[in-house]
């Protein structure tokens, strides 16, 4: 008895000496491998604008090989985490706009449909942009829309109304962050709101040593030393289908991406702006050229993280957009091949029927009343049936070009059988995808303000003791 309790008192000092010893394993662990992990050097925010689940899914399909029994995946598939509410504040009921979501997703607050980085008393808030620029991490944007429109705009600057573009512009020069300017690279449109009448802004950024581009091609050759500003339009850059680089996005993060890599990390802001102007104008070859875009900004993007893992990716929608249904009132099919040939958006399509329309009006030769009909054929790259035909030719060159729109994205959409249940946003949750340190923050389903509570904890870390000397 007394040798079972000596074995029993070995045994117990055992059982202590190894508890404590794995608890002093555990926090060594924690204290030297759960920062290096959880603080990303470099963060890569992407905004698909607009894009709910329905566009993942379409995309899949659109890309699929029908020559192959399985479906092929997407970079989508490997990197899904979760999904993310997107209500804005109560005040604007439960469908957001992309200020009050971008707002949400910068800043962590809920607010307003239009507010621009401002809370629902109007009050400026610090983003995520500029958390990572207060920590000396270069900051950056590219966009194909204006760099002023909701998203980039709600994390750069505030503003009680999104549509204050002037304003807006003027910030991005006038605010500083710790005497600093918002941003090392602008890449996107806009130069109607940055040269003015009133103010050139951007000769106020060449003169404190800005480089300034306003082609694709110059991106080659600038400095990467250098702040970069390049507006690329007056607007917006052209629809995807319609620019003279369809993978518009896909360049600019790449030279983005660039321009920013330094040893101090960076926080790079990516919109995939048209997927929603794609979504509000029903347009589902349009939809599918910028998911394109933003597929090969992905691949980008990841061939950058596998030589710099220690990168976090996150990639969300603010809303969706267009209530995109991949299955019509046709029952059950979805034939996404009809799209593959589409040359151009269907404005850009419309223009040219209404134009011809007009040469029509004037003759009355046969050659003239099949004109057409025959370039939509070729623009939409497959023979119209003799109902299409009708259609086409029931333009009139005093059609508002809306209209004309309208009968030609009809045909596309019979043609794929695609439904749509609004020109507007819907109020669905939307998915979240990403990978790299820190990234198990956002899996599940979460509030999009979650998003920039957790890169704000993030960039915490980054400034913790245990990570001085990252």
């Amino acid at each position: 008895m007394k040798k079972h309790n000596n074995i029993s008192a070995s045994f117990l000092r055992f059982s202590a000496v190894a508890a404590s010893l794995l608890c002093l394993a555990t926090a060594t662990s924690a204290s030297d491998n759960t920062p290096k992990q959880d603080a990303p050097k470099n963060i890569i925010m992407v905004i698909a604008d607009g894009m709910g689940p329905a566009y993942v899914s379409a995309y899949r399909y659109y890309n699929d090989d029908p020559n192959t029994e399985a479906v092929e995946t997407t970079v989508f598939d490997d990197m899904l985490i979760g999904t993310a509410r997107t209500y804005p504040h109560g005040d604007s009921g439960y469908v957001t706009d992309s200020a009050a979501s971008a707002t949400a997703l910068a800043a962590g607050v809920k607010t307003y449909n239009g507010a621009i980085g401002m809370d629902v008393n109007k009050q400026p808030q610090e983003t995520v942009l500029h958390r990572a620029r207060k920590q000396g991490m270069k900051t950056g944007l590219a966009v194909t829309s204006t760099i002023v429109h909701a998203t980039p705009a709600s994390y750069m600057v505030a503003n009680e109304q999104r549509r204050n573009y002037a304003q807006i512009a003027d910030s991005f020069f006038d605010d500083r962050i710790d005497g600093k300017f918002l941003a090392d690279v602008m890449l996107g449109a806009g130069t109607d709101h940055f040269i003015r009448e009133d103010r050139d802004v951007v000769s106020e950024f060449v003169a404190n040593g800005y480089q300034y581009i306003t082609a694709y091609d110059e991106l080659a050759s600038v400095a990467t030393d250098k702040p970069l500003l390049g507006l690329f339009a007056p607007q917006s850059l052209p629809w995807s289908l319609d620019d003279s680089d369809p993978l518009r996005l896909n360049t600019l993060t790449k030279a983005a991406l660039e321009q920013l890599d330094n040893k101090d990390g960076f926080f790079l802001l990516v919109e995939a702006s048209q997927v929603d102007w794609a979504g509000h104008g029903n347009e589902i070859a349009s939809a599918m050229a910028e998911m394109t875009d933003l597929v090969a900004t992905m691949n980008t993007i990841k061939a950058f993280t596998a030589t710099n893992p220690d990168t976090l990716v996150i990639l969300t929608a603010d809303h969706s957009t267009g209530g995109l249904t991949v299955a019509g009132e046709d029952g059950y099919r979805w034939d996404p091949k009809w799209l593959k040939g589409v040359k151009a958006s269907v404005p850009e399509i419309a223009k040219g029927v209404l134009s011809r329309s007009l040469m029509e009006s004037s003759s009355n030769s046969s050659k003239q009343n099949n004109e057409p009909a025959a370039f939509v054929a070729e623009m939409f790259g497959f023979e119209l049936t003799e109902t299409e035909v009708a259609s086409v030719q029931s333009i009139s060159s005093d059609m508002k070009p809306r209209d004309a729109e309208n009968v030609l994205k009809r045909i596309l959409d019979e043609r794929t059988n695609t439904g749509w249940t609004t020109i507007g946003h819907t109020a669905v949750d939307v998915n979240v995808f990403g990978y790299g340190p820190g990234i198990e923050r956002f899996s599940g389903n979460i509030d999009n303000v979650d998003i920039a509570h957790g890169i704000f904890e993030l960039l915490d870390v980054r400034q913790s003791p245990a990570n001085s000397t990252q």
